[in-house]
């Protein structure tokens, strides 16, 4: 069994962040992840909107900030988290796939993971067409036709990054417009290699058992559908928080966001979230840096009221 001042569960951006902070306070501070530190920014090829970086590699980006909290004595350990759960005295016991592991404070960091559209085949063709990381799979498709479904600024932004590699991006969305800053929707509607087909639904995708080879495609306006041919299928239609493993600790709203306060302080003392998983509007790298700022300083002060009571209680 291990024991730590602070946990945080997740290494990304935000967690990262709030495990330096801590660290700096002179606490014992650990970060557990079960993959490679980073998070999402892996995933990413430019990151533009960054402050102090005109432009900067995601997994860069990732290996500086790693740095920066291991240089502050913030220690990384592997594990799968299965549950946390309090005892009487406030301990926090996080159960890993491996270890069970003590600590006074526990700080959530897990991110999100990418909505699967829920259609026929999407399940059948994952890897082998259909991707949800055009930076980890875009160069399969070179000087091949793509699609890419949604509107945002992940699909946007891994769109333009296809059509540095592919013949063709097709843009799907069900509304009428992007929903992506207008600074991507600029470039995007500037490249001669970018097409973009508004008011649709994708309903099926097809394939020859071993690949994708196109999409059954839904006009919401005038109902008529279509097959299309494509060699890849890159689905950005949204997120879903990473915090099945906390539903004992009642602190996710009805779609599994976790609540905070300002403070990032949960319902739950000395359980804090920050960064993706978190309920709230903008979720950025800036963001949960900020959020992992505020957790990590939260922590240290949660830490120093205990410290004091049990000197007021002897």
């Amino acid at each position: 069994m291990m024991d730590y001042d602070v946990i945080v569960i997740g290494a990304g951006p935000g967690g990262m962040t709030a495990a330096m902070y801590a660290a700096r306070a002179n606490l014992k501070v650990a970060m557990l992840d079960r993959g490679v530190y980073g998070g999402q920014m892996n995933n990413t090829d430019d990151i533009e909107n960054y402050p102090g970086y005109q432009s900067i590699k995601g997994p860069e980006l990732g290996e500086r900030m790693y740095e920066t909290a291991t240089n502050a004595g913030v220690e990384f350990v592997y594990g799968d988290v299965q549950e946390v759960t309090i005892d009487a005295q406030q301990t926090k016991h996080i159960r890993t796939d491996s270890d069970e592991i003590t600590t006074k404070v526990v700080i959530i960091a897990t991110g999100s993971t990418n909505r699967k559209l829920g259609v026929l085949g999407e399940e059948k063709y994952s890897g082998k067409g259909i991707s949800y990381c055009a930076v980890c799979d875009g160069a399969f498709f070179k000087n091949k036709e793509v699609t890419v479904i949604g509107g945002g600024d992940s699909a946007i932004s891994e769109g333009l990054y296809l059509a540095n590699i592919t013949n063709n991006v097709n843009i799907i969305h069900r509304r009428d417009q992007l929903r992506a800053q207008k600074v991507l929707q600029n470039r995007a509607f500037a490249n001669d290699k970018m097409a973009f087909t508004w008011h649709a639904s994708v309903t099926e995708i097809i394939g020859d058992d071993q690949h994708v080879t196109g999409i059954k495609m839904l006009d919401n306006q005038t109902g008529e559908e279509k097959v299309v041919n494509t060699s890849g299928v890159f689905i950005y239609v949204g997120n879903v928080p990473n915090s099945q493993m906390f539903k004992n600790l009642d602190i996710t709203d009805e779609a599994g966001w976790i609540v905070t306060d300002t403070e990032m302080a949960t319902s739950v003392p000395g359980i804090y979230a920050v960064g993706d998983v978190r309920q709230k509007k903008l979720r950025q790298i800036t963001t949960a840096v900020g959020d992992g700022g505020i957790a990590g300083q939260n922590a240290f002060e949660y830490i120093e009221r205990l410290n004091y009571e049990v000197i007021i209680k002897q």
